[in-house]
């Protein structure tokens, strides 16, 4: 168990005796030289080009129904399949691959058919989240040690060690330090999870409080809201007006929090991305598509940390 640390031509010249008694000698003739083979030309090296990253898959689990498959041209996409009593056939592209929800009358042959007919969008967005994938897990984690830099709220602050008997931290906004007292016997995982605790308490309180202010400029209410852990779905709403957020948006500026905050809302309105969906986003939230873009690109930055 890891324990925490507080603390480079050259030419020849033939010469003949010349006499008139004795004539020279007779130079035997030399064998015509052999044809000179041309030149050999090393074949150029074959072009190395880098393998497209894999196609993301959804999870297997022991309880669940098998995933299903399907050949678009070069790529065999796995994606799950859930039934539901929504009219029409849904896609869902995140981390974890493609999800499909289907009415229960569709029948197989009409699901892979309607993949067939959108396989251009859905070939290009899993492997669009299979190069964020690969790109995440090859920026280095961040180590967890005193002054370690870690993203809050659009900037950076940083993290302080101390000893004591028990766990505990504290915020200091004045110098953005976050002090977090450890055990000398305690390990990076506890370090670890007393940190994401930290960000998902102040993840709730903020997201409240954006929620109730975005909710009243749409005349709306929300049943619940819950934080999740997915990889890069920030939020999600039910029909049952639960409103569920990532915790990690608490790295990201204030504007991108609305951002999602103002999109799950919107939903209680419009349980769609249809043109009235967008349109009662920007009522609330004029800049969403470039909120939506600068969201995504800085979802690639931030550091691996938990």
């Amino acid at each position: 168990m890891k324990t925490i640390r507080v603390g480079d031509q050259q030419l020849d010249l033939f010469a003949h005796d010349v006499s008139t008694s004795t004539p020279p000698a007779v130079r035997p003739t030399a064998p015509p030289a052999p044809p000179v083979a041309p030149p050999l030309v090393a074949p150029a090296p074959p072009i190395v080009r880098p393998a497209p990253p894999p196609l993301p898959s959804p999870p297997r689990t022991d309880d669940g129904p098998p995933l299903r498959q399907l050949q678009l041209g070069s790529h065999l996409v796995e994606f799950a399949l859930r039934r539901s009593t929504r009219r029409s056939i849904g896609f869902m592209i995140d981390d974890n691959g493609l999800r499909v929800t289907a009415p229960k009358r569709v029948t197989l042959a009409e699901i892979d058919n309607a993949i067939r007919a959108k396989q251009g969008w859905i070939v290009s967005k899993l492997l669009e989240r299979g190069e964020r994938k690969v790109q995440r897990q090859q920026r280095p984690p961040v180590a967890w040690v005193d002054g370690a830099i870690l993203p809050y709220l659009g900037g950076d602050i940083t993290l302080r060690l101390h000893q004591a008997p028990r766990h505990r931290a504290s915020f200091q906004r004045e110098t953005n330090e976050l002090h977090v007292w450890v055990t000398p016997t305690g390990s990076e995982q506890q370090l670890k999870e007393k940190v994401k605790g930290w960000f998902q308490h102040e993840a709730r309180q903020l997201f409240e409080a954006r929620l109730d202010v975005y909710a009243d400029k749409l005349g709306v209410q929300y049943d619940s809201l819950s934080l999740s852990s997915a990889g890069t779905r920030w939020g999600s709403c039910t029909i049952e007006r639960k409103i569920r957020l990532n915790w990690r948006l608490i790295h990201f500026a204030l504007p991108l929090i609305d951002y999602v905050v103002a999109h799950e809302l919107s939903h209680l309105l419009e349980m769609n991305h249809s043109p009235r969906f967008w349109a009662t986003v920007e009522s609330i939230y004029p800049d969403y598509d470039g909120a939506k873009q600068a969201l995504r690109k800085r979802s690639q930055e931030l550091p691996v940390l938990f």
